[in-house]
């Protein structure tokens, strides 16, 4: 096998791992650069291969920085089967062509307003290049190996943190390389824990908290002041959240705050995202892979007033009374939530509040750093709310819970490739695996390419 690094290097964004076996050339994950201006741009730049020559694309989970990248790769000539999990594959439905239509309405309205440097702005891609792209989705079940091309298999294993994510595992005759995928958290409310890691030759782990521990304690604790202090300047709490995993689990926090009493049972709660409407209702239909029971399920997608027409999110800027409007996207890089944020940022009474990673270069990022403005559609917006962040809400592994994931590997993998981290989280993970487990650790950067057959026969001397 030779495997190269084509995202998720010294950035959590744009995961792209190309493996080649002999003749045939897998793609595992094919997600979205987001953040960074220099990062972004790499969306626009062609790929170091040809997308036809590729036998198939493995996904560990449907999250855009692993999957929105697919409908470029096809639109670009590739043919073959997109293998991921069943519920992977139901988000992706959601997530792709959401994201072709935010692209398109994006690319609009600049022309509109003429405040982009291109004549016109054009979407990276479109939602009818979404659609075309899902015509070449091959659910398999979770567990069952399947081949992948001529002397490879194949095998994707619960990994948590949304519905759907796994670990993959591919497997030919030079042996077993395994991609951990996001690792949800052992104990999360909400999501079942990752599966034990059992065997890797070859292991590529994602390292987005590998620099820190996530703090003890019920994150309704920690939401509970947030919205409380909130209601009492009678501002508006406005939530940018991933429509996948992160909405839902803040529904599930506020239905548990009004159940106990903790906040008012008629706080109006909206949740503005008709993909994360649609997503929260997905949580009925596999129920196997979360915590849930049936009733509370359908108590959590009772919680909040689903908003899906524009209109009805036009209308909540006009409000003034105390309400909870959650809305896409999670980094405030685009979506409804920008709209809210122009309306609500400049009173000092409102509340942004994060509920996730902030990948350097987004608004989100600029905002917990202390940023008075925040530039949106071409102005300076003024920010004099409160912004606040939850800790205790994460969807990935910190420090201590990966290496506790790797722990559960049979035996030492002869290398281990640190990724899907900023530079300084990767860093402390590579360290910490080398110090605690006495692994063989390295970070790949961008573009690189590994031979493992040649790190195989080092090992082995």
């Amino acid at each position: 096998m030779k495997l190269q690094f084509l995202g998720g290097t010294g950035t959590v964004t744009g995961s792209k791992y190309l493996v080649q076996s002999g003749n045939a050339r897998v793609l595992v994950d094919c997600g979205l650069f987001q953040g960074l201006k220099q990062l972004r741009l790499r969306n626009w730049a062609e790929l170091p291969f040809d997308p036809a020559s590729l036998a198939a694309v493995v996904l560990t989970h449907a999250h855009l920085d692993h999957s929105g990248y697919l409908p470029l790769l096809v639109k670009s000539g590739f043919r073959g089967p997109i293998h991921c999990t069943p519920a992977t594959y139901e988000l992706c439905r959601l997530l792709l062509t959401d994201s072709g239509h935010l692209q398109e309405e994006d690319a609009e309205y600049a022309n509109r307003h003429g405040f982009s440097k291109h004549k016109p702005a054009l979407p990276l891609y479109t939602e009818e290049d979404a659609e075309k792209c899902l015509r070449f989705f091959q659910p398999v079940g979770i567990d069952r190996e399947f081949e992948l091309a001529a002397g490879w298999r194949a095998q994707l294993q619960p990994a948590g943190h949304i519905l759907g994510a796994c670990s993959a595992r591919l497997t030919d005759a030079s042996g077993r390389l395994v991609f951990s995928g996001d690792l949800g958290r052992p104990h999360d409310p909400i999501m079942v824990a990752p599966r034990a890691l059992d065997a890797a030759d070859f292991l590529v782990v994602e390292s987005t908290y590998g620099d820190r521990l996530h703090p003890a304690g019920d994150p309704c604790d920690e939401l509970e002041p947030i919205i409380t202090r909130t209601i009492r300047r009678g501002g508006v709490l406005v939530v940018p959240s991933f429509a996948v995993g992160r909405a839902q689990a803040l529904l599930y926090c506020i239905h548990r705050l009004k159940a106990q009493g903790r906040i008012p049972a008629n706080l109006p709660v909206f949740l503005n995202s008709p993909m994360a409407v649609d997503v929260t209702n997905l949580y009925l239909r596999f129920r196997t892979e979360h915590r849930l029971g049936a009733e509370e399920c359908e108590a959590v997608c009772r919680t909040a007033k689903f908003i899906n027409t524009v209109e009805e999110s036009k209308a909540l800027n006009a409000r003034t009374q105390p309400m909870i409007v959650i809305a896409a996207s999670g980094m405030a890089t685009g979506g409804r939530v920008i709209h809210h944020l122009k309306a609500f940022a400049p009173d000092p009474r409102n509340t942004v509040l994060f509920s996730g990673f902030q990948a350097a270069g987004t608004r989100g990022a600029a905002m917990l750093a202390g940023a008075r403005t925040i530039r949106i559609h071409g102005q300076d917006i003024p920010v004099q709310a409160e912004i606040a962040a939850l800790s205790t809400l994460s969807a990935h592994t910190d420090a201590a819970e990966t290496i506790d994931w790797l722990r559960t590997c049979t035996t030492a993998p002869r290398m281990t490739f640190v990724t899907h981290g900023e530079p300084v989280a990767a860093d402390a993970l590579r360290q910490l695996i080398e110090r605690r487990l006495g692994w063989r650790t390295t970070i790949p950067e961008q573009a690189q390419l590994v031979d493992l057959a040649t790190l195989a026969s080092r090992a082995r001397t």
